[in-house]
């Protein structure tokens, strides 16, 4: 017979009831609960004009597929083609003008090299024609630096007025689907004009909300893949990735919004839809668990039996999740604790017990 059947044989010669025993074990918990998410577009833009004027062309209407760059409407502004070509004009003016003065300074370059050949012979030129000769280019000169930063000026002016007119044209700034069109031709839109043209959403990826309770924030797996189901395709599953946190509850149904990125290349699933989410529970501390055998339940209150010295010890305690074949609880124990693995009300408070 070994020690521990001697004990045994001890305790029960002593009158102590012998009771099967086990150990409050920790254990972090993992478990996964059903709750709502609503997708939202990853990207959405109302889109209006950076200029004044008439909608001329617009290429797309609602549900049309469209890349980054794609000209989506076109804008008709007179006043702005007319500025243009008055600019253009004004440079044509300018290279007229800055070839007669550059004409003007080759003669007076070549009077001013007759002039200073002349004056080689003693008392053929007065000394200040030359002078005046040289001053003439001199100022010749000037005038045709003038019209080069006119010219200047002018071209930079025509410049800014294409790219100006540039923004007639209304693009695509991201791939998406328009999923709203407001403006028809003959429709002015521009800076002033509150409606918006088009609006645009990329659905290729989406955001899904998951509003997550308060008691569960802490364990929030970020990084986690999850999965999820919509009632447009029965039986079928879906998955994302944990990727932002707003880190602020809802006062009103004290929960905290949570966002996966969903990858949607095909285009199956559209914002507006409201899945039912797998999310991941986690604590963010270990829990205390013990078999379900050994919480007793009565009407006035739940406890797990403690072995204390070889007496029965009741400890009140609060049922959390079950976690596989054990269950979570919450009360006055500690890791190593040794508990009564099937309990009853009739192993009375401080009565003498021994564990088997």
């Amino acid at each position: 017979m070994n020690l521990l059947s001697l004990l045994f044989s001890a305790a029960v010669v002593a009158g102590a009831q012998p009771v099967e025993v086990t150990t409050v074990v920790s254990k972090t918990m993992e478990r996964r609960t059903k709750l709502p998410g609503e997708f939202l577009p990853f990207q959405t833009v109302d889109l209006h004009a950076r200029i004044t004027g008439y909608v001329e062309k617009v290429h797309v209407d609602r549900g049309s597929m469209v890349k980054a760059g794609d000209v989506l409407v076109e804008l008709s502004a007179p006043e702005m083609t007319a500025q243009l070509a008055e600019a253009n004009a004004r440079i044509q003016v300018i290279e007229s003008q800055k070839a007669e003065a550059e004409a003007k300074v080759v003669a007076a370059q070549s009077t001013f090299e007759r002039i200073k050949a002349a004056s080689a012979t003693p008392g053929a030129i007065a000394g200040n024609e030359l002078i005046l000769a040289e001053k003439a280019v001199e100022a010749a000169r000037a005038v045709v630096r003038s019209h080069e930063s006119a010219q200047t000026a002018a071209r930079a002016s025509v410049d800014a007025q294409r790219d100006l007119m540039n923004y007639l044209k209304v693009t695509a700034p991201f791939d998406g689907v328009i999923t709203e069109r407001y403006a028809h031709p003959g429709a002015l839109a521009g800076p002033g004009v509150r409606e918006a043209m088009l609006r645009l959403e990329q659905h290729s990826r989406l955001r899904l909300v998951v509003a997550v309770p308060e008691g569960d924030v802490g364990g929030i797996p970020r990084g986690a893949r999850v999965p999820f189901s919509v009632p447009a395709y029965p039986g079928e599953s879906f998955s994302g990735v944990i990727a932002r946190v707003s880190r602020v509850l809802d006062p009103k149904t004290r929960t905290m919004p949570v966002e996966m990125d969903v990858s949607n290349p095909a285009a199956r699933l559209s914002p507006g839809m409201y899945p039912e989410v797998g999310w991941p529970m986690r604590r963010a501390r270990a829990s205390l668990m013990v078999p379900p055998t050994a919480i007793v339940t009565t009407t006035e209150r739940a406890f797990v039996i403690r072995v204390n010295n070889g007496k029965a010890e009741w400890v009140d305690v609060s049922r959390g999740a079950p976690q596989g074949d054990l269950v979570e609880v919450l009360g006055a124990l500690s890791v190593g604790d040794t508990i009564v693995k099937r309990a009853t009300d009739e192993i009375r408070q401080g009565s003498p017990v021994a564990g088997k």
